[in-house]
């Protein structure tokens, strides 16, 4: 269920500057909502798994306050993620 290591992997190679930059603003946002993506998926099959569900509403949170850390810090770089990631479509 969680975030495979080639997985991971490609999403740091794919955003972040190197292939070990794993605290760059917008690998992290790749990474939790792949996880994100990873837990919607879950809860089609699972519908009465409300703890998992707390889970999923914190990664979102998080994800919320890192794009808005990124839009105020780098506003390219915010439009080009939520592009690349079809965030708020």
């Amino acid at each position: 269920m969680a975030v495979t290591k080639e997985d991971k992997a490609r999403i740091v190679k794919d955003f972040g500057a190197t292939e070990k930059d794993t605290g760059a603003t917008e690998v992290q946002i790749a990474l939790v909502t792949e996880r994100i993506n990873q837990l919607t998926e879950h809860f089609k099959v699972n519908k009465k798994d409300t703890n998992g569900r707390r889970g999923l509403l914190k990664l979102v949170g998080q994800r919320r306050r890192l794009l808005k850390y990124l839009q105020r810090t780098n506003l390219e770089g915010y439009r080009a993620i939520l592009e690349k990631l079809g965030i708020r479509k």
